[in-house]
């Protein structure tokens, strides 16, 4: 693992992660526009070869010329099995990593290909004299092999910012029997991605990253969408990818709280901080209505309560203090 201790990752928001192909100059100067948390301009299975070197060229002025705002910027390059992976990185970092935030890798099989990129990563930022460390990966698992690695690949450097779900190429490395991206297989009578969407989000969360859900690919479907991307928030992800503009409302909606969950997580907050205090009788537990509140309610709340404030909402309730 390379260490990089002058850099503090950051936790970027990324509700809604919207895939935009590097090779449509269109399509890159629409995405600036839309409320995507986080927009990844891809190199990868969004570029036919032949436009693939061309791409690069347009990642990088759309990165440096475009207006980004508010935004995380990532650029999906090609995997290590390819030719074109080093020469995506080199151009993309070298030609934009002033703003850039993150690198994702796809089909990560092991850990020893994040650290390549790590490794790739330092020396472009150690020559082009940029902050070592500031740029991110974001690891895609989408074969078996990953999935049975993601611990190490977690681990694998401390640029790692998230685990991603890709569930096209997932189901084809395992002979799963449906074309349908993300919806479950006739036959199977459980939720026949539980124990993949469970098993990245373990690791990611024992290395403090972030869990992203993958694609879904019927875009005109947006309850479609829905659904599925309630599964994976009700686990605790923290977004899915959009590929069309049409979901980046629906991503946004389901990895947000309710504004009535975010009042409460608030009011947890508020009345474990009184009951603990001297002036609440430093107890250990308070009752809050009729629900009783410990330290163990004060965490599950702070979960709640940052991705609110992240998302914007403002409180519709107050805590009052409760009469003797």
């Amino acid at each position: 693992m390379t260490a990089h201790p002058s850099f503090t990752k950051p936790l970027r928001p990324r509700r809604s992660c919207l895939a935009v192909p590097g090779s449509n100059p269109r399509f890159l100067e629409k995405a600036q526009g839309l409320p995507a948390d986080m927009v990844f301009l891809d190199l990868e299975d969004a570029c036919a070869p032949l436009a693939k070197e061309g791409a690069r060229h347009l990642v990088v002025d759309a990165l440096n010329n475009g207006d980004w705002t508010g935004k995380t910027t990532a650029v999906r390059v090609n995997d290590w099995t390819t030719h074109w992976t080093y020469r995506d990185v080199v151009t993309v970092v070298e030609g934009a990593g002033p703003n850039l935030d993150c690198i994702m890798l796809p089909k990560v099989q092991d850990a020893q290909q994040v650290v390549a990129l790590d490794l790739l990563l330092t020396q472009i930022e150690k020559t082009m004299g940029f902050e070592v460390g500031r740029i991110g990966i974001e690891a895609q698992i989408e074969n078996a092999k990953g999935l049975v690695n993601v611990d190490e690949i977690a681990a694998a450097s401390p640029r790692v910012e998230t685990l991603i779900f890709g569930p096209a190429d997932f189901m084809a490395s395992i002979n799963m029997r449906s074309l349908v991206v993300g919806e479950q297989p006739p036959g199977y009578p459980a939720d026949a991605y539980h124990y993949i969407l469970m098993r990245i989000l373990m690791a990611a969360r024992a290395h403090d990253l972030q869990a992203i859900d993958g694609p879904y690919l019927q875009i005109k479907n947006v309850e479609g969408y829905k659904e599925i991307a309630r599964r994976s928030a009700a686990l605790g992800f923290d977004g899915k990818w959009v590929l069309h503009p049409g979901q980046v409302d629906a991503a946004n909606e389901v990895f947000s709280p309710s504004q009535e969950e975010y009042d409460h997580a608030e009011l947890i907050l508020d009345a474990y901080d009184w009951c603990t205090s001297e002036a609440g009788g430093k107890k250990g537990s308070a009752m809050l209505g009729d629900e009783m509140i410990d330290e163990a309610s004060r965490k599950m709340a702070l979960v709640i309560a940052g991705k609110g404030r992240a998302a914007g909402l403002t409180r519709t309730s107050k805590f009052e203090i409760p009469e003797a």
